[in-house]
């Protein structure tokens, strides 16, 4: 059985220590780094699964070492803040963040989100019975490598942005509203989604259509939601 390894960066070495706590009693590895730069050295030395990063750090804060991770790695990063406005939220899920939690938090609210990016992070074939290479006009999506090419070109995908794209593509022709999306992808109730979800489909157009203004792709039908055509 594989040892998922999540990396704990916060310059609060008392929640470092808890987080670690709580994620080894169920089972992970755990990785410590105290800023930004110490992450990316991790992240460059080990196989990590998930990250979970501190937006306030000295020497690199969580915003800018999230650009660098997204230069290169797609891997599952999970925000802390102490700041709840939805702003902020939406700001650090725009720079390739996945989910966001505000503190102060209850340890295992931590764990659960964990398992959740691990279970979309590494599930193969998550759409029993569709086929694994899915195809729509220049879009090519390669479930089992999570992959998408447009025009045969490698488009970097987060995982969430994955999974979104993933969802349109399988269903193509489909509209799915904000609140479906967001309960189909995220796995748990809609709460304030609109915002959230319209911050990775703004993203997804950017990596994927030529003018993100005028899609070729994914499009809005307004006031229901988004669809890929087929």
């Amino acid at each position: 059985m594989t040892q998922f390894t999540v990396l704990v960066t916060d310059d609060d070495q008392d929640i470092r220590d808890g987080i670690e706590i709580y994620l080894k009693n169920e089972g992970y590895n755990v990785l410590k780094a105290a800023d930004g730069l110490e992450a990316l050295q991790l992240i460059e030395e080990n196989e990590v699964h998930v990250i979970i990063l501190d937006i306030m750090m000295p020497k690199m804060d969580g915003i800018a070492a999230t650009f660098k991770i997204r230069e290169q790695k797609n891997i599952p990063i999970i925000m802390l803040s102490a700041k709840a406005e939805d702003s902020d939220k939406i700001h650090g899920l725009s720079v390739g963040a996945d989910d966001y939690v505000t503190k102060p938090f209850h340890p295992m609210e931590l764990v659960a989100r964990v398992k959740s990016q691990l279970r979309r992070y590494t599930k193969l074939g998550t759409y029993q019975g569709q086929q694994k290479v899915i195809e729509v006009d220049g879009l090519t999506l390669i479930q089992e490598a999570k992959e998408l090419t447009v025009e045969g070109e490698i488009v970097k995908l987060t995982p969430i942005e994955f999974k979104i794209t993933e969802l349109l593509m399988v269903n193509a022709g489909r509209v799915f509203s904000i609140n479906e999306i967001y309960e189909r992808v995220w796995n748990e109730p809609a709460y304030n989604a609109e915002n959230i979800v319209a911050v990775h489909i703004r993203k997804i157009r950017e990596k994927i259509e030529a003018d993100s203004k005028n899609p070729r792709y994914l499009k809005v039908v307004w006031g229901v939601g988004y669809k890929i055509d087929k």
